[in-house]
């Protein structure tokens, strides 16, 4: 057998083969059917805003502190972060200290969300998630969400503090991702809990553009600490809780009312990024976020005329996606540290 060469090391996972295989894990099977145990939250009272932005709450404390950024829905189908947000504005929740802004981010297309196809309404035009590079800023380039993105970029680039609050598609324990700065993963790390998401997961970037956590702001010496938490599976209610304990973390943190962890709970370090080169990436198993696979070399999943195999020992899977497009994502492998 002889190795594929692919980018970013992905040589290292991919063994080409001489026959197919059949998996019952199959790009072809419909999706199944997912649980919705969360409705959609009633937004009404916040989509005007309050400082001249929709969807967007700022609340100052005319004392100095940080500025906090908490943010949802840059996914228009994960609204569990949402529902944590309005929970807590309804509840009175003020900045004892600095500023803090609640944004509702892809109101456009969490309009569309239709719980018969909870999938379509991601966004509108392209992932409002993969346009916070420089470049893509302050190119000529038009689409529902990058005009959103440049609506919120001076929030954005003001922010000391940010948190992005998102869900996942397939079965997975919760985790937090952040930029392997020492501010941000200090930050992270204050957000960890044995009892809620303890990984916190350093990765290679997303090849299909930047993220709101890498965006400037937060990749550059002195400048803001962020961190994304994957709360849960979309439409559920205990996501919706996690996202809002983990939110009371982060302002407990911003506003000096909780101290930082001295020690990491778990951390792990992303090597791979294994991407579908075929219509027919299949897994092996239907594995689960979060999975260990203990010994190297073990053969996970399926790629056309590949075999994707673990590159060492106790290997991660970090968010497998049972269903990627050719070219799309499909798992990420990393080691614990």
């Amino acid at each position: 057998m002889t190795c594929v060469a692919v980018p970013r090391d992905h040589h290292r996972v991919r063994v080409r083969r001489t026959a197919l295989a059949t998996s019952l894990y199959t790009p072809q099977s419909p999706l199944p059917a997912f649980e919705q145990s969360l409705p959609p939250p009633d937004l009404s009272r916040w989509l005007t805003g309050n400082d001249g932005i929709p969807g967007v709450i700022t609340q100052r404390s005319g004392h100095a502190g940080p500025t906090v950024v908490i943010v949802s829905l840059v996914h228009g189908n994960e609204y569990a972060g949402a529902t944590a947000l309005d929970r807590l504005l309804r509840s009175g929740l003020t900045p004892p200290v600095g500023t803090l802004s609640v944004i509702f981010a892809n109101l456009a297309a969490f309009a569309r969300f239709d719980p018969e196809n909870p999938v379509a309404s991601r966004f509108v035009d392209e992932d409002l998630n993969r346009v916070w590079s420089a470049e893509r800023l302050h190119s000529n380039a038009q689409s529902c969400e990058l005009d959103r993105a440049r609506e919120l970029a001076p929030l954005i680039e003001r922010a000391d503090i940010l948190l992005d609050l998102h869900s996942m598609l397939w079965d997975s324990e919760p985790l937090l991702l952040a930029p392997n700065t020492e501010s941000s993963l200090t930050f992270a790390a204050a957000l960890a809990d044995p009892d809620g998401p303890d990984l916190i997961v350093t990765d290679l970037g997303h090849r299909g553009g930047n993220r709101l956590i890498e965006h400037p702001r937060f990749t550059t010496h002195g400048g803001g600490c962020a961190c994304l938490l994957e709360a849960g599976g979309h439409w559920q209610r205990r996501t919706a809780d996690t996202a809002e304990a983990v939110t009371m973390k982060a302002l407990e943190f911003a506003w000096g009312q909780r101290p930082a962890r001295r020690v990491m709970l778990r951390r792990a370090i992303v090597t791979d990024n294994v991407v579908a080169q075929s219509a027919n990436f299949a897994f092996t198993e239907s594995y689960r976020g979060g999975a260990f696979i203990r010994h190297g070399g073990t053969i996970i999943a399926q790629d056309g005329p590949d075999d994707i195999c673990t590159p060492y020992d106790d290997c991660l899977l970090i968010m497998p996606n049972h269903r990627p497009a050719r070219g799309h994502m499909a798992v990420r492998l990393a080691k614990l540290i």
